[in-house]
């Protein structure tokens, strides 16, 4: 997320001293030229891993994300080729960068799924093999350095530059040098040139049965499946790349149902449905989270939550909100259970593991028009707008904290984790689904996201409405 600082108030002197830079507005040219740096983000590329190092690849190279897991054996191709298999009706090669390095690679189990991506260059499509994908980087092109002999990993002449992204630095490399035919000078990638086109390889006297066969492809999955089968394989895989997103078993009804518009929207604009970055993974995923994300809940689903809550609670209401961002959900949550049950005892552990976010939420101000009517007998005015009065504020405690992690919150009466599971890993989802159950007894209720599902695996029964996606402990 790009920063900038604010100039307001800053003096407006030009200092002439020799050697000073000129200063302009209180900024002094390069303080100047870092902000528009920041905010001009003119490069991307998709992240890995290699061996322990952070590479990268300009996204406009990549045509998808991919695992692969067996492929067709070329006979007498160079070691760091791993085969050629069938990709929706084109035969490509997979070459695994690692063993072309000369890279150490964890052996896997035969069968197992490798991480990696597909290239298209010009008109040539080749698979890549690496460590492990990390996730798309936005960088100001202007900073990328010259690549230089320390990076011995790899030939220096596959490298087009060096930059560093928050803390970490990022190998370039130009794939269109590494996969030229007949261009590069090494034995390696002259060795390359034979088998980066099927059709010129040993595999061009059964290239036509080789398109007939079913090969295993993705995940271990049979490539026999059909187009748009496999356009939706790629859509997950991207969405968990890009954006941590993994809606399998908690929203695939919203996914297929989202996959379904988005192939339609896609093909009407002539585009390739696949996800080819964080923009097309956002743009994907627009129509998942629940309403009033990141504002004030409305009345509407104010009034549904209140139909949802139980009748009958103890003295001491406790409250469970992981996931609570900047605090506007919780304030909401703080003001409903005061108005469903007053005079009772109210404490809600609210956490999140965006550290700025946390850290502003305990302090929030906010416009009058930000804030519904039905908020407006727990408002006080602040220095610079509206805050919630101590009754709101007191019944909350803000802390850092990952969900993933151990909780140190004691038995929990409602739990609201609105949107939050589907950004997590399949098996982190499990393992909160059963915190949950430890924190709770019968009769507790959680609210998750609009498009969210509790698995049937889990002991919680539905009981939400068309608004509020509810379900009671059994």
């Amino acid at each position: 997320m790009s920063t900038t600082s604010d100039p307001a108030a800053l003096s407006q002197e030009t200092e002439q001293r020799p050697g000073a830079k000129t200063r302009v507005g209180g900024l002094n040219q390069h303080q100047m030229q870092e902000e528009d740096d920041i905010e001009t983000v003119d490069y991307k590329m998709v992240t890995f891993s290699l061996a322990g190092k952070d590479y990268g690849i300009d996204i406009l190279k990549i045509k998808e994300i991919a695992k692969f897991s067996s492929f067709t054996y070329v006979p007498n191709a160079p070691p760091f080729v791993s085969g050629v298999y069938n990709l929706r009706g084109d035969i490509i090669s997979i070459i695994d960068l690692r063993v072309m390095f000369n890279l150490p690679a964890e052996r896997k189990p035969e069968g197992s799924a490798e991480d990696g991506l597909i290239l298209r260059l010009d008109e040539l499509m080749i698979g890549v093999v690496v460590d492990s994908i990390d996730k798309v980087v936005g960088i100001v092109s202007s900073r990328i350095q010259p690549p230089h002999p320390i990076f011995g990993d790899v030939n220096i002449q596959y490298i087009s530059g060096v930059v560093e992204k928050d803390g970490r630095l990022y190998i370039i490399l130009d794939v269109d040098r590494i996969f030229a035919k007949g261009k590069s000078t090494t034995e390696e990638a002259e060795s390359l040139s034979a088998v980066v086109a099927p059709e010129t390889s040993a595999a061009s006297d059964n290239i036509d049965e080789l398109k007939q066969q079913t090969i295993p492809g993705l995940d271990g999955q049979s490539s026999g499946k059909n187009e748009e089968e496999l356009d939706l394989e790629f859509i997950r895989e991207g969405l968990g790349t890009f954006r941590g997103f993994y809606p399998d078993g908690i929203a695939d009804s919203w996914l297929h149902r989202r996959y379904s518009e988005w192939r339609a929207e896609r093909k009407k604009q002539g585009l390739d449905v696949q996800l080819t970055g964080e923009d097309d993974a956002d743009n994907f995923m627009r129509t998942f989270f629940s309403p009033y994300s990141n504002r004030f809940l409305g009345e509407d689903y104010v009034e549904a939550v209140k139909a949802v809550l139980p009748e009958e609670v103890s003295k001491n209401i406790s409250v469970w909100n992981p996931g609570c961002g900047k605090g506007y959900e919780t304030y909401s949550l703080a003001t409903v259970l005061r108005m469903r049950y007053p005079g009772h005892i109210l404490k809600i552990w609210a956490g999140d593991n965006d550290l700025l976010s946390i850290s502003t939420a305990p302090n929030l101000v906010f416009g009058a028009d930000a804030v519904p009517t039905l908020y407006e007998p727990y408002l006080v005015e602040a220095k610079n707008g509206y805050s919630f009065s101590s009754e709101i504020k007191d019944a909350i405690l803000f802390e850092y904290h990952d969900v993933t992690h151990t909780s140190t919150v004691p038995d929990i009466d409602i739990i609201v984790a609105r949107d939050l599971m589907s950004f997590l890993h399949p098996k982190q989802q499990a393992s909160v689904f059963n915190e949950f159950s430890q924190k709770t007894s019968t009769g507790a209720l959680l609210i998750v996201g609009q498009n969210e599902h509790v698995p049937e695996s889990q002991d919680w029964q539905h009981v939400g409405t068309s608004v509020v996606n509810a379900y009671r402990r059994l």
